[in-house]
């Protein structure tokens, strides 16, 4: 690809042969023999396009952003009976503002063992055997086993109990622990910022109630 730098050189060395072609070329006021018909300069307005308006609601089958709640967004996914599955999404980055992971949030019925659950991604170059781990806060940590991996990541799939979604809505931050597969020995830990975690699991869950 020849970048912007590139082009404007080219375009310097070009101007003195264009200067120099301007001077020695002869006088005249005929048009060049080549030179297009003033009727075909401007296409007819019927070949002039008005474009469209672009539809922005998503659909069926669309992932789309419903709230914004501190550093969580809700997604939900249209369907097509207006019953909007939805989750709390955060993007993991690490502390160079690469993207490492992300995790997703919803509530569950009630009288289970599990109150809610997630569904954490990690790269494919995931020590598998090292699981995930995640503690609130500077806590104890809990273990989580990886379910499967494909093309766009490796999954754990987890339960949180009442009082584990209680300290996340109290907490500051937790913090979510992989370890890469070519470097076993560095762990790699990730912020999971709690800001508007209680507003925003609060409303994905109503909004999930609403669609039972």
């Amino acid at each position: 690809m020849i970048r912007f730098h590139a082009l404007a050189a080219i375009a310097l060395a070009i101007l003195p042969v264009a200067a120099l072609a301007q001077d020695t070329a002869p006088a005249t006021d005929a048009p060049a023999a080549d030179a297009p018909a003033a009727d075909t300069v401007a296409p007819p307005a019927a070949d002039l396009s008005l474009g469209e308006e672009v539809n922005a609601e998503p659909q069926v089958g669309d992932t789309y952003v419903a709230d914004t709640q501190g550093d969580w967004e809700v997604r939900c996914v249209r369907t097509e009976d207006g019953k909007d599955p939805c989750q709390l999404y955060q993007l993991l980055q690490d502390q160079n503002g690469n993207s490492v992971a992300e995790i997703g949030m919803f509530a569950l019925p009630e009288g289970q063992q599990a109150a809610a659950g997630a569904t954490i991604i990690t790269p494919l170059e995931t020590l598998l055997m090292q699981q995930v781990t995640i503690a609130v806060d500077g806590g104890t940590a809990k273990r989580y086993p990886f379910t499967f991996c494909s093309q766009i990541g490796c999954f754990a799939r987890v339960g949180f109990t009442a009082d584990e979604v209680a300290a996340f809505k109290r907490g500051n931050e937790a913090t979510l622990t992989i370890f890469p597969a070519a470097a076993p020995d560095q762990p790699v830990n990730l912020t999971i910022s709690l800001s508007g975690f209680t507003a925003g699991y609060d409303a994905v869950a109503a909004a999930n109630a609403d669609n039972e």
